[in-house]
């Protein structure tokens, strides 16, 4: 293909395909990138780790006796959902860094980790927590979330490449609403919020592929996924059933179709300006991904077939208005 994405958004309902479509973009050469879907050798963001660190702060939140700030059980929704748009701001963060080719070194990766979530919150209207947590208790957070705190830390640095030349930078994120909700969703719930909190250098040079399941095969997959013991994993975390309820019970991707101001795209005004973002959506009703959490040697050929041809339909889609 003669044209390039430079920012590929890859959306979805959890457990839809998401991480396991992004896997199998990572596992092909960058000619096969260019050739079969018009990418670079992808560059890999998502807000997930930051969701997972969220949970585990709230969890030693508590057991400090303190307010857990993000989230008040395991098995529920964010406490404040302007945290939908902290962890656009983290994204945005993390995007500016790659440009600037900027590999942060910080002497304690929580406190790095929590000034980040204190600033971000403090951008989109939630409250800084980390500057007013006494001294105790921040020395008990850095001790407990540090192993994890700096895998966070290293992942990201590991994707900063030396160019962003010739690549593509894939952002994997997932939003929704309450189960039954009517359109458009309210602020700060769905992708109509969320895109528009993404920084005018990103919504300039993003595309959105949208993997696309039904709620109820979203709710199927994610329990067939979820791993116990790997809650921090991309490929096996679960979301509790009142998440998957409330905040991803549905999505407003149709909606945001059907109500665009051009075919095939998004439209989205944020910064004083009006963006069209192009939308392809891959068909994984019936589905296609599952295969890819297998090690790569037990992909069958009629496998990888089928889902190249269905991301090929989706990016054409995207071609289709670029």
């Amino acid at each position: 293909m003669a044209k390039h994405i430079d920012i590929l958004l890859l959306n979805a309902l959890p457990a839809s395909g998401k991480s396991e479509a992004r896997r199998y973009l990572s596992s092909l050469s960058p000619e096969e990138c260019h050739e079969q879907f018009g990418i670079g050798h992808t560059v890999q963001l998502d807000d997930y780790p930051y969701v997972h660190m969220m949970r585990r702060t709230s969890e030693e939140l508590r057991a400090l006796g303190h307010d857990p700030v993000f989230f008040d059980s395991d098995n529920l929704p964010m406490k404040d959902p302007l945290d939908w748009g902290t962890l656009m701001e983290l994204l945005n963060e993390d995007y500016h860094d790659l440009v600037a080719k900027n590999r942060p070194a910080p002497a304690c990766a929580v406190t790095w980790l929590m000034e980040r979530y204190d600033a971000c919150r403090e951008k989109v209207g939630a409250k800084a927590f980390w500057r007013d947590l006494d001294g105790d208790s921040r020395a008990k957070l850095i001790e407990t979330l540090g192993p994890e705190s700096k895998k966070l830390l290293d992942d990201k640095v590991a994707e900063v490449p030396d160019s962003l030349e010739g690549k593509t930078v894939v952002v994997e994120f997932a939003r929704g609403g309450r189960d039954g909700s009517d359109m458009p969703l309210p602020d700060p719930w769905g992708y109509q919020y969320s895109l528009r909190m993404l920084c005018p250098e990103m919504l300039a040079k993003s595309s959105i592929l949208y993997i696309w399941v039904t709620p109820e095969e979203s709710r199927r997959k994610n329990d067939a996924r979820a791993d116990p013991n790997d809650p921090g994993s991309i490929l096996h975390h679960g979301v509790p059933i009142e998440v998957m309820m409330n905040d991803y019970g549905c999505d407003d991707v149709e909606h945001l179709l059907a109500t665009s101001e051009v075919p095939n795209t998004v439209t989205i005004k944020a910064h004083g300006k009006t963006y069209h973002l192009p939308l392809g959506r891959f068909d994984n009703r019936v589905d296609l991904t599952t295969f890819i959490r297998e090690d790569e040697d037990k992909w069958s050929a009629e496998d990888v077939a089928k889902l190249q041809a269905g991301m090929r339909a989706a990016f054409d889609e995207i071609f289709s208005q670029l």
